[in-house]
């Protein structure tokens, strides 16, 4: 505007003489031009969030970029409303899909300088959001559990603390459970926690350990169904499965579709039936066996089946912890009911038949303990329990 106003002595007007109104015109054509260019340019560096240029170039030193060879754009980046020690970054993601951000978390990370807690699709499939804490954040070696941790809603179980937050399941929601990991990884002390919960929320749970109940302490034994022998889990199974069935014939006689409507319709208790097995493989294990305990196991998988196929509505769980959870182990329709899994330590092989991806031997360090992944990546500190708290 003062270039405008001062244009006659700026750029001597009247010394053009019979072209002065010629020049003159052109003069503020031009200023009018470049301040509606300005203007534009100025508003698009308003609207870049800082650090944008060096956000784009580490991306494309990483090479983290589409078939074009062009980088994700960053939109915005703040912090998270929820947790302040967040940041969320946004990005138009260039046509690279979800599952190449989670393959690249490292890369990124690095490119970064960040530790990635979170990465989800955002507005549709329009935008990638990005949760990050500082490169120094680590989880602690231990995190001891506190009564305070125990969520008061139901059937909600707290499994640890991730950068984003707890980490929960709703079995009314996702009612079955897959703990994997290799030997040492913290996965019966997970199995434990979640059980001592389900006791606190007025759950029966039955135990199935053939290791004669060496890993459970007494306190387990007088508040639990243990099963020692395969005999003893098929009697467990039978009541387990004839008890889906009554419920069943309950829910459809009152037109209830899940046992929380039902209690909540009838004023009845019907408690929650949780059926946990310390090592599924050393249950579901054929190899080597003779022609009866074959047929004895399939019957043990055939009660396994059902109760994973249909015991949701009618509050029947199970919570299966193993080494080896592979097809020869774990058939698949007792597996693929099996929505919540959880990995701790493994190798890739390990990883890939628990969670369908090698997140656990990528993202969890080979010294931990009790770190474990979810299948979408989230990584958390699993509580560590102490029995005596039982």
């Amino acid at each position: 505007m003062l270039v405008w106003l001062f244009r006659g002595r700026l750029f001597a007007l009247d010394e053009y003489g019979v072209l002065s109104p010629f020049m003159q015109a052109v003069t503020d054509i031009s200023i009018s031009m470049y301040a509606i260019l300005g203007f534009f340019l100025l508003l698009l560096l308003l609207g870049m969030p800082n650090g944008c240029t060096a956000t784009r170039e580490g991306l494309l030193k990483a090479g983290f970029t589409n078939h074009a060879g062009e980088a994700p754009f960053l939109i915005s980046k703040r912090k998270d409303s929820v947790n302040p020690d967040l940041t969320v970054w946004e990005f138009d993601p260039c046509g690279i899909p979800l599952g190449e951000w989670e393959d690249k978390r490292a890369e990124i990370e690095t490119a970064l300088n960040i530790t990635i807690a979170k990465i989800t699709w955002a507005e549709g499939r329009k935008i990638i959001r990005l949760y990050s804490a500082p490169a120094e954040s680590d989880f602690p070696a231990m995190l001891p559990w506190d009564d305070k941790y125990l969520s008061p809603e139901n059937f909600v179980l707290v499994l640890g603390q991730s950068l984003t937050g707890p980490v929960t399941v709703n079995l009314a929601h996702i009612p079955h459970i897959l703990l994997g990991g290799s030997t040492g990884s913290g996965k019966s002390v997970l199995l434990k926690l979640l059980l001592m919960q389900s006791l606190r929320k007025g759950a029966e749970v039955y135990i199935s350990d053939f290791k004669g109940g060496v890993d459970f302490s007494e306190v387990w034994h007088d508040r639990c169904h243990m099963c020692f022998t395969e005999e003893t889990l098929l009697n467990t199974l039978d009541r387990l499965t004839a008890e889906l069935e009554q419920r069943k014939a309950r829910l459809a006689e009152t037109g209830c579709a899940n046992l929380d409507i039902y209690n909540s319709a009838t004023g009845e208790n019907l408690p929650r039936l949780i059926f946990a097995c310390d090592e599924a493989a050393e249950v579901l294990d054929k190899t080597g066996r003779s022609k009866e305990d074959k047929e004895l196991l399939s019957k043990i998988e055939n009660r396994l089946a059902t109760i994973a196929r249909l015991g949701r509505a009618f509050g029947i769980h199970l919570i299966l912890a193993t080494q080896r959870p592979d097809a020869n182990i774990i058939p698949g329709q007792i597996k693929n009911n099996l929505d919540f899994r959880v990995c701790g330590r493994a190798d890739n092989v390990l990883s890939q038949i628990i969670l369908d991806n090698t997140s656990a031997a990528e993202l969890i360090p080979k010294d931990a303990r009790g770190r474990f992944v979810l299948s979408d990546g989230t990584v958390f500190q699993g509580y560590l329990f102490n029995e005596e708290q039982l």
